[in-house]
């Protein structure tokens, strides 16, 4: 049903039933994954697929479980839609991720802030001089607010930035990315909750080192 819906939406599609077959197909612009799949688990497909290819993945299941999208998403996958849906969410969907990846990507430039460095370029991160793999999503967050360090950016402005100029979907899926993203980090306290307003930087000193050695160290979280 996808397959011919696509088609009459202009898309050339093709299918297959085993996460098997998936990895061998000839890499496309676009992938919907079914977590379900009869011989590998769909998070394992989507995983081995970040790691070969840029091909945007958008995971079309019928797991709703907020533990099984932090997982998906945290193994590369682009958006999340679970089942049941229609087909003009999914287009919308397709096309968002392809404007996204069709932007030119930022000139030559590492932001160095505190512990973290952040290279827009090459798109690597590190933490104390230690690598930090990213998904595409979390450097996005990522991005937005190293690209002004200190400033408090909203919750609207990143979902705009790193998900599309005209998002309509739920802002939890942002909440899903930042606490993996923190949690990648290895230090919570790099990325600020300002509550009412949206995120930032922290300070450049450590954030996990309270100021005043007699004073508790007041830290805010999502």
């Amino acid at each position: 049903m996808l397959v011919r819906g696509l088609t009459r939406a202009g898309y050339e599609t093709g299918s297959v039933t085993t996460g098997m077959a998936a990895l061998d197909w000839p890499v496309p612009d676009v992938v919907l994954l079914d977590l379900g799949l009869p011989d590998i688990d769909g998070v394992e497909v989507c995983r081995r697929l970040r790691e070969s290819c840029d091909a945007a993945i958008i995971v079309v299941t019928a797991r709703g479980e907020e533990s099984d999208r932090v997982l998906a998403l945290d193994e590369g996958a682009d958006d999340y839609l679970i089942k049941p849906f229609g087909l003009n969410e999914l287009l919308a969907r397709i096309r968002a991720v392809q404007r996204r990846s069709s932007h030119p990507q930022p000139s030559s430039q590492q932001i160095q802030h505190g512990v973290l460095t952040v290279d827009m370029r090459t798109r690597k991160v590190t933490v104390d001089g230690a690598n930090v793999q990213l998904t595409p999503k979390e450097f996005g967050i990522l991005e937005c607010l190293a690209s002004d360090p200190g400033r408090t950016v909203s919750r609207q402005e990143i979902l705009e930035r790193a998900w599309d100029e005209h998002w309509y979907g739920p802002t939890k899926v942002l909440d899903v990315h930042m606490a993996a993203l923190r949690r990648k980090l290895g230090r919570p306290g790099l990325i600020e909750t300002v509550y009412g307003h949206g995120f930032r930087l922290a300070d450049p000193k450590d954030p996990d080192e309270p100021d005043d050695p007699h004073q508790p160290h007041r830290r805010s979280r999502s």
